[in-house]
């Protein structure tokens, strides 16, 4: 019989747009013993691992929770619970995960109102004024924190007073910004926001830590009709996760081991502190920056707005980017991502997410990108990169 040992997995460094590197910490919790789903060890674990959740989102809100699948099961979880059939929502595409949006609020029965900027920029708090102009009651708007497909990095700060003035939701995909960046869900007013396990977070890919706040569930609340997933109905979920409940209702088996994994990646994000995580980020991002723009290599994302976890770059003129990835990965156990959508082929995508951000890191893949560049005949003096990088540390 064949088992998994029989593939010879090897040990690669991840530095794509997901998975990241996951630590030893948490690998290890995922081998911890089974018990049921509502053993009552268990549900301490689930308590724990909603007051962590609730420390990397910043917030308070009750309901935040692990959504059973990964972070597209989170948009679809808020874009399901808050729409209904009808309802207008202004989504801003700037990327594939806005254009994913659009879709799933199509399948939800929504009249989406698009608002679109090029691929790498930003959206401004008067572009979401001129989409609500267009709308005649706007239900929310949505709008994606860390574009992954393009490495831009949107604003959010002086979002919500609009929105909010327009008597609609403020809807946020931070599926690869939580834990990564600051990311402020109370002060800045975001009603419902929506994440993944496999990014900043480092945990392996298969849970989305939602938060949804009380004006979100007030308009959950006041539906006309059922949420169209019985799966993916928080209102259900909030039975089965609500610590304040004398009884849990169960409402499908959860995740056993995956969530003993959330709780301990959760656990090191806390144990290093959300600043200094922050921090760690922005200087691997700076220094990679630096050793790339050593190789000709630059940005593609606005100025000003480039996401520190996910580095969208250019691939030098006449440089076959396939042939490139496919060196890094196999003579050098090196991960990167392809470009996606209007990018595909133009651009690598570097990700210094979590585990994976490191100055080892940095250092290793500019070092291997720089050979190979040079067997592909692009001009690299050897060396260069890595000292471009080092100078950006000290």
């Amino acid at each position: 019989m064949a088992s998994v040992g029989d593939l010879s997995i090897p040990q690669r460094v991840l530095l794509g747009p997901g998975p990241s590197n996951v630590h030893p910490r948490v690998l290890q919790a995922m081998s911890t013993p089974l018990v049921g789903h509502l053993d009552p060890t268990f549900v301490e674990l689930m308590d724990r691992t909603q007051e962590l959740l609730r420390f990397v989102f910043q917030t308070r809100n009750k309901m935040t929770l692990p959504i059973s699948g990964t972070g597209s099961a989170g948009m679809e979880t808020c874009l399901a619970n808050l729409i209904e059939p009808g309802d207008e929502v202004v989504i801003g595409v700037n990327g594939v995960f806005g254009t994913r949006m659009v879709e799933v609020a199509k399948r939800c029965g929504a009249s989406p109102v698009e608002m679109r900027a090029e691929w790498g920029r930003v959206f401004t708090p008067e572009q979401v004024q001129e989409a609500l102009d267009r709308c005649r009651r706007p239900k929310c708007v949505a709008l994606v924190h860390a574009e992954t497909s393009t490495g831009a990095w949107q604003p959010l700060e002086d979002m919500a007073a609009p929105i909010h003035q327009a008597g609609a939701l403020f809807v946020v995909d931070a599926v690869t910004s939580l834990g990564g960046c600051p990311l402020e869900i109370d002060n800045w007013g975001i009603d419902a926001c929506y994440s993944g396990t496999q990014k900043c977070l480092s945990c392996p890919p298969g849970l989305s830590p939602i938060t949804f706040g009380q004006a979100a569930l007030d308009v959950i609340g006041r539906r006309s009709s059922r949420v169209q997933s019985w799966y993916l109905d928080v209102s259900l979920l909030g039975n089965y996760w609500d610590e304040g409940q004398a009884k849990r209702v169960y409402h499908h088996t959860a995740p056993i081991s995956m969530t003993y994994a959330l709780c301990e990646a959760l656990s090191l994000v806390k144990e290093e502190g959300l600043a200094a995580r922050h921090a760690r980020h922005k200087r691997n991002h700076e220094a990679l920056a630096a050793g790339l723009k050593a190789l000709g290599i630059e940005l593609v994302a606005q100025e000003g707005h480039r996401l520190w976890m996910l580095n969208s770059v250019s691939v030098p003129d006449g440089i076959d980017e396939a042939a490139v990835r496919s060196a890094l990965l196999n003579e050098y156990n090196i991960e990167i991502g392809a470009g996606l959508g209007e990018f595909a082929g133009k651009v690598w995508r570097i990700g210094l997410m979590g585990e994976s951000s490191s100055q080892a890191n940095v250092l290793l893949l500019l070092e291997s990108l720089e050979a190979v560049l040079a067997q592909h005949g692009h001009p690299c003096q050897p060396g260069t990169a890595v000292q471009a990088a080092r100078a950006g540390y000290q």
